[in-house]
């Protein structure tokens, strides 16, 4: 398939798909036309069988995405800001939704919607130079892409409340403190360790990995007795699968299984 966008550099190598913002003039600040294109890629993506792993950074070495583009919603009314939100929105559940795993190498500056997509992330890897924050009552609204209710759900409620209320700007290292991203490599090191966590996952059966992150995804928005239901649901659509009973006769009769990926 080909990949050719405005905004996003895409490359594929080893089942491993490297989505880069490339809006550096800007910071690789997000826009409407930017949020259209994490749909198409996203969307695209989801029915391509290369493609097992997805890892999304930002272009340059300075930014990862540095937040929206405030000057395009400076002219919104009530109706305009619906409308703004509801494209963000769309975009981001692309990612959040996509059923294979996304990786974040967050490169530097992730404010404001920049987090918010990190956030839509499976698992995040910090450059040590990172630097996060939901700075939007700065500027006369509150985050609107996920950001109220993402951050609270990985780092708690009182936590999340003190980044969004003081706006403040957290450091790799807290952020990892605080369980807001996996790893802190230093920066040199960023994609090279991005690349060997998706290099690992991208060698597990696929349809195992999408069928456990499923099972993850749903059941932490359920009580938990009717997720380790939903678990159970999941669990069972293992032994239809041929990776699952691969994998089991493999165990049984202790070899290297050969998945397929079916």
């Amino acid at each position: 398939m080909a990949y050719a966008y405005k905004n996003l550099i895409c490359t594929l190598k080893d089942n491993i798909m490297l989505v880069q913002v490339n809006r550096p003039e800007v910071l690789n600040a997000l826009n409407s036309s930017l949020f259209n294109e994490f749909y198409e890629v996203f969307t695209q993506m989801k029915e391509d069988d290369d493609v097992r792993v997805v890892i999304l950074t930002g272009s340059g070495d300075k930014s990862f995405i540095a937040g929206s583009d405030v000057a395009e919603m400076s002219d919104c009314d009530l109706i305009g800001g619906r409308k703004f939100a509801l494209g963000v929105y769309r975009g981001q559940q692309a990612i959040a939704l996509f059923p294979k795993p996304v990786i974040a190498a967050i490169n530097g500056f992730a404010f404001g919607g920049g987090l918010e997509v990190a956030m839509c992330c499976d698992i995040r890897i910090a450059s040590e130079k990172a630097k996060m924050a939901n700075p939007e009552i700065n500027v006369g609204i509150i985050p609107g892409g996920g950001g109220t209710q993402r951050l609270s759900r990985l780092v708690g409620v009182g936590r999340a409340k003190e980044i969004i209320f003081t706006c403040k700007t957290i450091d790799a290292q807290t952020a990892y403190r605080i369980g807001l991203v996996n790893h802190v490599v230093p920066p040199e090191q960023l994609l090279d360790e991005a690349f060997k966590m998706a290099q690992e996952i991208a060698s597990r059966s696929p349809v195992l990995v999408r069928l456990a992150k499923q099972a993850i995804n749903i059941g932490q928005d359920l009580d938990l007795e009717n997720a380790l239901k939903t678990e159970i649901e999941i669990f069972a659509q293992c032994f239809g699968t041929e990776d699952g009973k691969e994998g089991l006769k493999a165990f049984v009769e202790k070899r290297k299984p050969n998945m397929v990926g079916k």
